[in-house]
């Protein structure tokens, strides 16, 4: 029989269908939360290296403010992976580990307790005692701290990041450059990422970052403790800071700084800074700002108890400076370069600072090398100085070849002096007959203008400039102290030999140069004729200023004392050759005719003495 339904009637099943659907939303959602709470609880999988190295590169070659700038390692912008709280994870190695950076220029030692320099060796040069070269400075590093440590103005902190704080290195061992190397440590609130990119170049790129609960701890990357070549009081006392502020050059010695400073005092100087740098004759620290607009400088200054002779450790020491520097950025994170190496003028010329578009297309570093105010002169003569090692292949007979050639261009000059002596010596006698008709008048009389004018009417009429004889030493000066200037601060002459000399930085070891120049100039001065001159004061002046001048010269650097003696030896051979020529004949007999009426005075005043 068949059913009869209801058509308003719910159908068979319909129940069962509206609880099957239930039951599947409730599966759905226990899935959703199962997936969920596995993500959650999932193990984060560190960054392959590839990838970290790839970061590190990002971070270095950024210039952007904290909000933009990708921390390394992580991917993340600064401000999104600074955000700790204090409830954040530990970042900090078990153990102190090394890690050795080097290229053909240099094999530099950090190790991981501070993220710092523990040593920094350039190959190519060495210590007084024959060693590879140390730029760190062994002695005063221990107490005023190592390379690339960092400056902040809490002393607590200052010591937890350098001296406590374990690191967790990117690379330990050996590294061969180029390379980087990104050291990270947090604790509590505090996150601190070290990167350090390196090439075949003395440049080492350096980003630092230092963040407390999220925001930006003021914290600048440091060289503290001046240089490793500095051994003894001389060498201290030669160092400099230098920089460079918006185009404009300075160069200051440790008794004046920029500003009031020190590490108690926590004076910053910020500035548009193209370069800050503390260097000594040959060798520097210099940081380039990324963003010279926003640089922040502190110069810190310390002193030691260094030797007076360095081939002496334990001989009498004095106090001597130590300069160092510390160089951050306003925005909290601090992206520098850092050059430290010699000052080599090659090395110099290629190296710039950070010009206004990003780019290192700015001003050259070789204003380190210090020409002084005769920039113009010292520069072309070390230029041609350097061409002529470049045939010979010594330094010391490029001094020589150089010296002879600058006494033979300055020959005419002499000639000039002498021709000038000479006439005024002719006039000699009519110059004391204008004198004897003034002599009655006061050095006050209106009538002293007239003596004036007739004498000035003698040099005319007899052609002789009243300057001739001072015109050729003021041409020859300045190419004297250019001279001067390079033989002293270029870093081709230290540890160059010639001889007996086995450094031509330093000062002659056997004193033969200084013993050379002072009976040299003895003798110059012995047979140059010298009519105009008391008989007397002669004698004085040729004995005297031999012996002032030469033990002046006693401790002088070797390459001075080389391009003096000879050019002395060549005067010599010059006023030998002058006192044969008709010119210097004549003026000898002026000198013999003084020398005797000055005798003849002298008797005369002793008989008239003796009648009375």
């Amino acid at each position: 029989m068949a059913e009869l339904r209801n058509p308003n009637a719910p159908t068979q099943g319909s129940g069962g269908g509206g609880g099957d659907m239930r039951s599947m939303l409730a599966f759905t959602v226990l899935a959703l939360v199962a997936l969920l709470a596995f993500q959650y609880f999932k193990p984060a999988t560190p960054p392959a290296p590839a990838q970290q190295q790839q970061a590190a590169n990002q971070a270095v070659n950024q210039n952007s403010t904290p909000a933009s700038v990708p921390q390394a390692g992580t991917g993340q912008t600064v401000a999104g992976a600074t955000a700790q709280t204090s409830g954040a994870p530990t970042v900090a190695a078990s153990a102190e580990t090394l890690t050795i950076v080097e290229n053909e220029l240099y094999k530099i030692t950090f190790t991981n307790k501070g993220a710092k320099v523990k040593s920094w060796i350039l190959k190519k040069y060495k210590d007084s005692q024959g060693h590879p070269l140390d730029l760190v400075n062994q002695r005063a590093a221990p107490d005023f701290g190592y390379p690339l440590s960092l400056y902040t103005y809490e002393p607590a902190l200052t010591d937890e990041l350098n001296n406590q704080a374990l690191y967790q290195a990117s690379a330990t061992g050996n590294v061969a450059a180029p390379a980087g190397i990104i050291f990270k440590y947090a604790k509590g609130p505090l996150t601190v990422t070290k990167t350090f990119m390196f090439n075949n170049s003395y440049v080492v790129d350096t980003e630092v970052s230092v963040t407390r609960s999220g925001s930006p701890v003021r914290a600048l990357v440091s060289w503290p403790s001046g240089l490793g070549d500095q051994e003894e009081v001389a060498q201290y006392a030669a160092s400099k800071f230098a920089s460079s502020i918006g185009g404009k050059r300075d160069s200051t010695g440790p008794t004046k700084g920029w500003f009031s400073t020190g590490v108690s005092g926590n004076a910053t100087s910020e500035q548009p800074y193209d370069y800050a740098a503390a260097i000594d004759l040959y060798f520097a620290a210099a940081f380039l700002p990324a963003v010279p607009a926003r640089a922040t400088v502190v110069t810190l200054h310390q002193t030691i108890q260094a030797p007076k002779d360095a081939t002496a450790p334990n001989s009498e020491k004095f106090p001597s400076p130590v300069l160092g520097l510390a160089v951050g950025d306003t925005s909290g994170v601090t992206h520098t370069r850092l050059f430290a190496g010699p000052l080599q003028f090659d090395v110099l010329a290629n190296l710039h600072s950070t010009a206004p578009d990003g780019l290192a297309t700015g001003e050259d570093l070789k204003p380190l090398i210090q020409f002084g105010s005769l920039k113009i002169i010292a520069e072309p003569l070390f230029l041609l100085l350097r061409f002529v090692h470049g045939y010979v292949g010594n330094w010391g007979w490029a001094i020589v070849i150089c010296t002879i050639a600058f006494n033979l261009l300055m020959m005419p000059t002499r000639f000039m002096m002498m021709k000038s002596s000479l006439k005024m010596q002719r006039i000699q006698p009519k110059m004391e007959a204008i004198k004897k008709r003034y002599a009655h008048l006061k050095a006050t009389d209106p009538k002293r203008a007239e003596m004036n004018a007739e004498t000035m009417k003698l040099y005319k009429d007899e052609g002789i400039n009243m300057y001739g004889s001072c015109l050729p030493l003021l041409v020859q000066m300045p190419l004297l102290y250019g001279y001067y200037r390079v033989l002293g601060n270029v870093i081709e002459l230290r540890q160059a030999h010639w001889f007996w000399l086995p450094n031509l930085a330093i000062s002659d070891p056997l004193h033969i140069l200084p013993i050379v120049i002072i009976a040299s100039m003895f003798l110059v001065q012995f047979i140059t004729p010298s009519p105009g001159m008391d008989p007397a004061q002669r004698r004085m002046m040729a004995f005297m200023m031999p012996a002032i001048l030469g033990f002046s010269m006693w401790n002088f650097a070797s390459g001075l004392a080389l391009y003096w003696a000879t050019g002395n030896l060549i005067n010599l051979g010059l006023q030998l050759g002058i006192n044969r020529s008709k010119m210097g004949q004549e003026l000898k007999a002026l000198a013999a005719k003084r020398a005797a009426k000055g005798t003849n005075r002298t008797v005369a005043s002793k008989t008239i003495q003796g009648r009375r």
